[in-house]
């Protein structure tokens, strides 16, 4: 199969790099800049035109979509960019792929939760309560791909890390090796997630399919959610990073998220029902520790 990924200078796109050296399929990987040393194809993905004939030019099936506006805070000065790409962009790629009968597997966000206080894991038919443009623009891509009639598998993911770019890990790793103390929210709860983890459930999604197509079937559309197992605050997993990378002597403190002014509320609980994801596709999730470990392990 041949395979593009958007995106892929960044954390789950050079994830994918890694995991796509195991599989016999073709991956073009393309983003809108290129960074030295890595093989990269020009793609801007707000580009309709360019899409399809990138599409058409290389006879793609699938297409992943790592790339989106992530800046939270940001976002809401920002509207419009935050909208093209992660709202009109994907709608983009969801049309290129409905033209050709491909699949698109579109990477969505915990965000689009959060307006409505609840305290169980969230299922993928629950609605979308997003409190920023971050989110509700991720919605309005869900909404789009959904509406364009191609085959989608949307998988939204939560606290999002690995050994590439900038990230939280990576963030907490600098700051408790520097600082004598550090306070870090207690009161908005979810699950770290490994982009190496999710990075190999898309290629596992990709297997199941060309599995169910060479048996004249097709694996079900749908909104899927995808994040490391367990829970964890923020304070919790800042802890645990200090621990394993041998930084006790920050003080670590929890503090509330008031204390830390944002144009955005943030949902307090991040927690993603995995249930449908792994009966549909077999999937064994590893606990947030482990995957924090192996990741550590590559960063230290």
């Amino acid at each position: 199969m041949n395979i593009l990924i958007t995106g892929a200078n960044g954390q789950l796109g050079n994830e994918m790099r890694l995991v796509s050296r195991k599989t016999t399929d073709r991956y073009i990987f393309t983003d809108v800049v290129e960074v030295e040393g890595v093989e990269t194809t020009l793609l801007d993905m707000t580009d309709s035109e360019a899409v399809n004939k990138m599409a058409d030019d290389e006879e793609i099936d699938i297409i992943v979509n790592c790339a989106a506006y992530t800046n939270v805070d940001k976002a809401e000065t920002d509207e419009a960019l935050c909208r093209r790409l992660n709202a009109e962009a994907p709608s983009i790629l969801a049309k290129a792929m409905q033209r050709r009968g491909g699949l698109l597997i579109h990477i969505s966000t915990d965000y689009v939760f959060g307006g409505d206080p609840y305290n169980v894991p969230c299922r993928e038919e629950q609605k979308g309560t997003p409190t920023g443009v971050y989110g509700q623009t991720k919605l309005e891509g869900e909404q789009a791909i959904i509406g364009s009639g191609c085959r989608y598998v949307i998988l939204r993911t939560a606290w999002l890390y690995s050994e590439y770019g900038r990230n939280f890990v990576k963030t907490m790793l600098s700051l408790t090796a520097t600082k004598p103390q550090l306070r870090v929210v207690f009161d908005q709860v979810g699950t770290p997630t490994y982009a190496l983890d999710l990075a190999e459930a898309i290629v596992a999604i990709v297997a199941k399919g060309k599995e169910s197509h060479a048996k004249g079937e097709e694996i079900p559309s749908g909104i899927y959610h995808y994040s490391n197992e367990g829970v964890c605050s923020w304070y919790d997993f800042t802890k645990v990073i200090a621990q394993m990378a041998g930084h006790t002597q920050c003080d670590i403190q929890p503090c509330h998220s008031n204390e830390f002014p944002s144009p955005v509320r943030r949902p307090s609980y991040a927690v993603l029902d995995k249930t449908k994801i792994k009966e549909t596709f077999g999937l064994s999730i590893p606990y947030w520790t482990d995957s924090l470990r192996r990741c550590l392990a590559n960063l230290l």
